[in-house]
């Protein structure tokens, strides 16, 4: 079981924040913060770059996976080293992998994600503050920005203002990899 939970209410009471606070700072309802403390719900990615930028922490230090705390200059993540960030609900079918290592004080936050097929999950549209950059390392992925829809495949990228709704979801045989790249307001 994992102590994200604990750890969530922990940090709200460090930083000395009501429910109703957080959840003014964060876009989120104070029902579903509290469900996030009591382990009753998972986090999409998209709320957890909010309660990141809420306590101004890195990704790393919000889920426990940075190694030792120390925030370092530069930070080399190997492949075989990448942090899961299996947060989401198995609904949303999205996997990710941190790719910021131990660089905690940063200004954006890079991540790895395997978007779900069509068929596999009912992928949900994660606006958030900041903008995005995301470049297709494997396969082919359709993402829905809005009321837009693009195709993109193995090489291509988009910039965009991640405040619009978004999704994605692999269309080709073999699972997709994006890189993405989301700024911090």
């Amino acid at each position: 079981m994992t102590d994200l939970p604990y750890r969530l209410k922990a940090l709200r009471r460090k930083h000395q924040f009501s429910l109703e606070q957080l959840a003014q700072r964060t876009g989120l309802t104070k029902s579903y913060l509290s469900k996030l403390e009591r382990a009753l719900s998972e986090p999409s990615i998209s709320t957890v770059l909010k309660l990141a930028q809420a306590y101004e922490i890195g990704i790393p230090e919000l889920m426990g996976t940075h190694r030792d705390g120390k925030d370092e200059s530069i930070s080399v993540v190997r492949r075989n080293e990448r942090e899961p960030l299996d947060r989401g609900s198995p609904s949303q079918g999205y996997r990710y992998e941190a790719m910021a290592g131990n660089r905690l004080v940063r200004v954006m936050d890079p991540f790895v994600v395997y978007p779900p097929r069509a068929n596999e999950a009912a992928p949900v549209s994660f606006p958030h503050a900041g903008e995005e950059f995301m470049l297709v390392l494997k396969g082919a992925i359709s993402i829905t920005i809005g009321d837009r829809k693009f195709t993109l495949a193995k090489g291509d990228s988009i910039y965009f203002d991640s405040e619009i709704p978004h999704k994605l979801i692999t269309t080709s045989k073999v699972d997709a990899q994006v890189l993405v790249v989301a700024s911090r307001p």
